[in-house]
C-alpha cells in the first residue's frame, strides 16, 4: 500500500475511537538455556526449559522518563516487589528475588497505559516485568496523529533497549532482576498494531514472544519475519471497532506456533479494562502462556487451555504445539 492509502485505512479503523478503549514475597524463577520445543506444524520457537515463580508477588509501580529524538515516551513499569501479595501497586516498592522477564505492552488509540493497570499488575504479580510506553501522538490527550500508529514498533524498540539498559545500571531498583534473553511484546488495538509490526515490518528479533488484543495487520503486513515467536491473540467476536474476522485473518498468517483466544459476547476491549470474569480469564491465559514462553514453564503450558475453558466465556483454537 502506498502510504497515503495505508493513512486512510488506519484513520477508518481507529476513529471509531479505539481508545474507546478509554471507555509476597518469594523467589523468582528463572527461565533455563534455549532449547527447541516440537512443532509438527511450525518453525520450533526458542523456549527455554526452566519454571515460572510459584509464588504470587506484590507488585511495584515506577515511571521511566524517556525520549527517542523528538518523540517523548514515559514508561510505566510494573514490577514483582517484595511486601504483600494482593495490594493495588505501591509506588517504587522495592524489587522482589529473581530474575524476570520483560514484556512490552503498546496501549490503544486514544487511551494510555494506566487504563490497563488491572491486567498489567497481575501480569507483575505473576513474575513479570511489564513496561508500557506513553506514545506521543496516540494517547489519551495527544494531537491524535492516527498514522503515527506505524512509526510506534520503533519506539517499543527504543524503549526496550532503554529497559534492558538498567539490569546493569548501578543503583537502579531493577539492577540484576531482568532476564534480558526473555522478552515478549503486547498490545491492544492500535497498540496490536504496533505488536503486529515489531514481528513483521519492524522485527525486532529479541522478541521471543508476542500478544495481540483486537490487532490487525492493516498497515504492518503479515510478513511474519526472523526466529519462530509463539504468539497469543485475543479477539472479541462481537469488536465494534477492528473486525474480529481482520483480527482471524492476521492470526491465520502467522506461520509460527500460535493460539486464538476468542470471547463469543466480546467487545474491542472492556475485558481488558474491567476487573470481572472475562478480564480473569483473559489475563490468566495470557499468563500462562508467557509463563510457557519466556519461562519455559511446562506446567503453565499444560494448563493454559482449561484457564480458557473457564467459565465458558472463551474459546481457544490452540495450534501452540
Amino acid at each position: 500500500m502506498g502510504r497515503r492509502v495505508v493513512a486512510l485505512v488506519v484513520s477508518a479503523l481507529f476513529v471509531v475511537g479505539v481508545g474507546g478503549c478509554s471507555g509476597g514475597d518469594g523467589s523468582g524463577g528463572s527461565p533455563g538455556s534455549p532449547t527447541p520445543a516440537r512443532s509438527e506444524s511450525a518453525p520450533a520457537p526458542r523456549v527455554p526449559a526452566g519454571s515460572a515463580p510459584s509464588a504470587t508477588f506484590a507488585v511495584g509501580v515506577r515511571q521511566l522518563k524517556l525520549s527517542r529524538d523528538d518523540r517523548p515516551l514515559p514508561v510505566t513499569i510494573w514490577y514483582p516487589a517484595r511486601g504483600t501479595a494482593g495490594k493495588s501497586p505501591q509506588r517504587s516498592a522495592p524489587t522482589a528475588t529473581g530474575r524476570f522477564p520483560v514484556v512490552m505492552f503498546s496501549h490503544g488509540m486514544n487511551s494510555r497505559p494506566a487504563e490497563y493497570a488491572t491486567l498489567l499488575a497481575r501480569w507483575a504479580s505473576a513474575g513479570f516485568v511489564v513496561a508500557a510506553p506513553t506514545f506521543p501522538h496516540t494517547s489519551q490527550g495527544s494531537d491524535g496523529t492516527l498514522f503515527d500508529v506505524l512509526n510506534q514498533p520503533a519506539d517499543v524498540s527504543y524503549a526496550l533497549t532503554r529497559v534492558l539498559t538498567l539490569n546493569a545500571k548501578a543503583g537502579d531498583p531493577l539492577r540484576g532482576r531482568l532476564a534480558t534473553d526473555r522478552v515478549a511484546a503486547a498490545g491492544h488495538s492500535a497498540g496490536g498494531v504496533t505488536t503486529i509490526g515489531l514481528f513483521t515490518t519492524g522485527r525486532d528479533e529479541r522478541l521471543d514472544a508476542g500478544v495481540v488484543f483486537a490487532g490487525t495487520s492493516l498497515g504492518v503486513g503479515t510478513a511474519f519475519a526472523g526466529a519462530a515467536a509463539p504468539q497469543l491473540f485475543v479477539h472479541g467476536e462481537a469488536d465494534e471497532v477492528v473486525d474480529y474476522a481482520s483480527g482471524r485473518a492476521a492470526y491465520d498468517k502467522v506461520p509460527w506456533p500460535k493460539a486464538m483466544l476468542s470471547l463469543p459476547k466480546g467487545d474491542h476491549g472492556r475485558a481488558l479494562l474491567t476487573d470481572g470474569a472475562a478480564l480473569r480469564v483473559v489475563s490468566d491465559t495470557c499468563v500462562e502462556f508467557l509463563r510457557w514462553s519466556l519461562y519455559g514453564d511446562a506446567e503453565a503450558r499444560r494448563r493454559l487451555p482449561a484457564e480458557a475453558a473457564r467459565g465458558e466465556l472463551a474459546t481457544l483454537d490452540d495450534r501452540l504445539s
